[in-house]
């Protein structure tokens, strides 16, 4: 079978049919993770030997399993024909996007009884928002919470009672680590069901300007939360392009949700439909002689695709770290080079807001999801050749859902972008080259987003004036004394330091001295994720400071220079500044449970591998 698989996975475009480039970094990945990949499937293939897992169970693990059910559920689930799916929830009704999953459950069970299933609450998963941790203790947890719960995923799945698999979750953290913990379970045939976007709010352009005049002491708090809330208003995703619809971008373009389904919003006949119809397509897959599992799907031509779509759509940064740590879950080893390679060749294709004015409704309108798949695909930039939760063939997500009277279909998507402000043909992008790009030099290794920043703003040199926290820059600034050229240096939020929180709390400042005429960039270990902004931010950088990195040395006045167009990001002063002893500080890991996170901190790898703790 694990020659059977390999096979299948590893398949072939021929030379005119796919990017020189593209196909040369699928075929080093590929190459390099023979061992894992083998190891891996063969894992799979013997996790799969029984058609139910449920079979394996003794009379008593199977009585306990499905006491609570109701008298029928039990009678299907003492046998073994009947299929029985698991749902795994982020729900939770603090968190916009996952308030609308609340009734998912209910929903999901009607249509599985009315197609001969069965359907249990395997577990839920915690959901923690980086929109509301922004700048609090808490944040120092969000990038742990992507393992806790792939943790918590793989013992939801542990009781070897399910057929298949529903994975709910929207947001940052919480979809990658529900697919790694999936994958581990990649014998179950599986499918992602989103929940949509919020309806529009005020624009994008209006809700940074009131930030950046509660940044200049120019409004209140008061009125500050009145054009949050404007923003922010009613259950949904947030509407700017962050990590949550980049989330939802790469379960479709890696074909784990149904075709057009991302960007549907919350209550709605077709987001209802959609959902009815993503079970029915579950237990197809299930289905014995059309079984589409897990491992299947997920194989080195999606990780690239995922990778791709990142790129031409000036996606989250935090999947620079996220797709590397998915990859691994499925025995696919992915670097930064890869990303930097693809970006070289990847046009940049959409413009959504912090890369743009559009939101991610106005993104759907413009033809969404299947037109970026049908433009990438026409100019050979995707592998077509790949296995979705429909089956072969990634053709099937060029379509859009339509429902009618007579029901749900799937119609061809418009040849041509319904706005080109938004979203553009591969062959006549915003840009050549990909929306993120990989930054090499004396300081280390990280990711910047370039997609929302001007090419007059791409190469920064300046002194450096270094922050060991956000807080400290935040009061030079009230004090007057950020209004020169300089880059900021935040350093020891990388994951050993803190749990590498994000940083956004510092967006609105750096962006008001930007548009004073200033010169400003960012350099830190920590993360700035989806909403990077228009002031060049190179973050994830790697070696972090607290091993003793480049960055630990630097002091104020040190001359960097960040240049986007080489990918180059180098300090003036390197020879003296490498002689000097770095500088470690005591870090502050208590409050908020931090210090239940201490021996994570410990063997956390670095963020260009994916920051994982398996």
């Amino acid at each position: 079978m694990i020659k059977k698989l390999t096979q299948f996975f590893i398949g072939h475009q021929t030379e005119n049919e796919m990017n020189r480039t593209i196909k040369k970094v699928t075929e080093s990945i590929i190459e390099r993770s023979k061992e894992a990949r083998s190891i891996y499937l063969s894992q799979m293939q013997e996790a799969s030997l029984s058609h139910r897992s449920r079979s394996q169970l003794s009379c008593g693990n199977l009585a306990h399993a499905f006491a609570a059910c109701s008298v029928n559920d039990k009678k299907e689930l003492s046998g073994d024909n009947q299929p029985n799916i698991a749902i795994v929830s982020a729900y939770n009704d603090m968190l916009s996007a996952h308030k609308p999953y609340e009734k998912y459950p209910d929903q999901i069970r009607k249509v599985a009884a009315l197609n001969g299933a069965v359907v249990q609450f395997a577990g839920g998963v915690p959901a923690m928002c980086d929109g509301i941790t922004q700048g609090q203790d808490g944040m120092d947890l969000s990038l742990f919470s992507r393992d806790v719960i792939a943790f918590s995923t793989a013992i939801a799945l542990s009781h070897n009672m399910f057929d298949g698999t529903i994975c709910l979750g929207i947001c940052d953290k919480i979809v990658p680590g529900l697919l790694i913990g999936a994958m581990k379970f990649g014998h179950l045939p599986t499918i992602f069901i989103p929940g949509g976007p919020m309806q529009t709010g005020i624009s994008n352009n209006e809700k940074a300007m009131i930030r950046q005049q509660y940044a200049a002491g120019k409004i209140s708090k008061a009125e500050l939360l009145k054009g949050e809330s404007a923003a922010y208003h009613s259950a949904g995703t947030c509407t700017f392009y962050g990590t949550a619809n980049s989330n939802q971008m790469l379960m479709e373009i890696m074909g784990l949700h149904l075709p057009g389904s991302s960007f549907v919003n919350p209550d709605t006949d077709l987001r209802a439909a959609l959902t009815d119809e993503a079970v029915k397509q579950l237990l197809r897959n299930i289905d014995s002689e059309n079984s589409i599992p897990l491992c299947k799907i997920i194989d080195e031509k999606t990780i690239v695709n995922g990778i791709i779509g990142l790129l031409a759509t000036g996606g989250s940064t935090n999947h620079t770290i996220h797709i590397i740590a998915i990859a691994k879950s499925a025995g696919i080893i992915v670097t930064w080079n890869d990303f930097s390679e693809l970006s070289r060749v990847v046009p940049s294709i959409t413009k959504v807001y912090p890369n743009g004015k559009a939101d991610i409704n106005h993104f759907h309108d413009a033809g969404g999801m299947p037109y970026v798949i049908k433009t990438l695909l026409d100019n050979d930039l995707l592998h077509a050749d790949v296995t979705t939760v429909l089956g072969n063939g990634l053709e099937k997500y060029t379509k859009q859902p339509i429902l009618e009277s007579s029901g749900l279909s799937f119609k061809p998507s418009k040849n041509e972008s319904l706005d080109q402000e938004i979203i553009r043909p591969a062959n006549n992008p915003f840009d050549t080259e990909g929306g993120i790009k990989v930054l090499k030099g004396d300081l280390g290794i990280g990711v910047i987003k370039t997609s929302a920043v001007a090419k007059e703003h791409w190469l920064i040199e300046a002194p450096a004036i270094v922050f060991n926290n956000q807080d400290d820059l935040l009061t030079a600034f009230k004090a007057g004394e950020l209004n020169k050229d300089f880059i900021a240096v935040i350093r020891f939020q990388g994951p050993r330091a803190k749990g590498m929180p994000e940083l956004h709390k510092l967006t609105p400042t750096l962006s008001i001295l930007q548009h004073n005429g200033f010169k400003v960039a960012l350099v830190t270990d920590g993360r700035m994720s989806g909403a990077s902004g228009k002031v060049p931010a190179a973050i994830h950088i790697s070696p972090e400071a607290i091993e003793g990195g480049f960055l630990a040395k630097l002091r104020n006045g040190d001359m960097l220079r960040l240049d986007c167009h080489i990918g180059e990001l180098t300090c003036l002063d390197s020879k003296s500044v490498q002689s000097r002893e770095p500088e470690i500080p005591k870090i502050d890991s208590h409050g908020s449970g931090r210090e239940l996170f201490s021996k994570i901190r410990d063997i956390i790898s670095t963020s260009d591998t994916g920051a994982t703790i398996f």
